[in-house]
C-alpha cells in the first residue's frame, strides 16, 4: 500500500505538518511582531531571539521533513499543483528574507538591540516574513483543491504552463 492510500499514515503525518506549521508560525509572528515593534517593546530582540530561534528551527525541521513524505506520496500532482508551485516559490523568497536579515540586519543587533522600535530595515524583514508565511500557509492550503489539474483540462495556457502540464501534439 502507498502512503497517500493510507487510512492512517497519511492523515496522520499530514496533521504533523499542520501542527508544525502553526507551531512555527506562531513563534515567527511573536518575532516578527517585536521586529515591528507592536509588542514587547522592553524585550530585546536578541533575548526573543534566542528563546524562541531553537524552537523554531525544531518545528520547521519537523515541518519540512513531513511535507517532503507529502510531496513524495503524490509526487505528479503535487508537483503539477499550480498551488504547491506559489508555495515553493514563497518558501524561497521566505528563505531569502531570512539570510538577508542574518546577514545584514540583524548583524548589528547590539546598536538597536533595547530600542522600542527596531530600525526600518528590520520592520520591513518582519513585515515581509509575516505576508510571505501567510502567502506559504494559503498556497499550501490550497493545494488540496484540483482545480487547475493537469487531468481536469480544458484550462488557458497560461495555466497548462504554470502546472507544468504537457498537451499532446495536436498535429499527428
Amino acid at each position: 500500500m502507498r502512503l497517500h492510500e493510507s487510512h492512517y499514515a497519511y492523515p496522520l503525518i499530514e496533521s504533523i505538518h499542520v501542527w508544525c506549521m502553526a507551531a512555527f508560525f506562531g513563534l515567527a509572528l511573536l518575532f516578527d511582531l517585536r521586529l515591528l515593534g507592536w509588542t514587547m517593546r522592553r524585550v530585546p530582540v536578541s533575548e526573543m531571539s534566542r528563546r524562541v530561534l531553537p524552537w523554531t528551527v525544531v518545528a520547521f525541521i519537523v515541518m519540512v521533513l513531513s511535507g517532503s513524505l507529502l510531496v513524495f506520496a503524490i509526487p505528479l500532482r503535487t508537483y503539477q499543483n499550480v498551488f504547491f508551485r506559489t508555495k515553493m516559490l514563497m518558501l524561497a523568497l521566505a528563505g531569502l528574507n531570512v539570510w538577508i536579515f542574518n546577514s545584514r540586519v540583524y548583524r548589528r543587533v547590539e546598536t538597536w538591540d533595547l530600542d522600542a522600535l527596531p530600525p526600518r530595515a528590520a520592520r520591513v524583514a518582519g513585515a515581509l516574513s509575516i505576508a510571505l508565511w501567510i502567502a506559504v500557509i494559503v498556497s499550501g492550503r490550497m493545494i488540496a483543491y484540483n482545480w487547475f489539474d493537469c487531468d481536469t483540462q480544458p484550462h488557458s495556457a497560461i495555466i497548462r504552463s504554470l502546472a507544468g502540464c504537457t498537451m499532446p501534439d495536436s498535429r499527428n
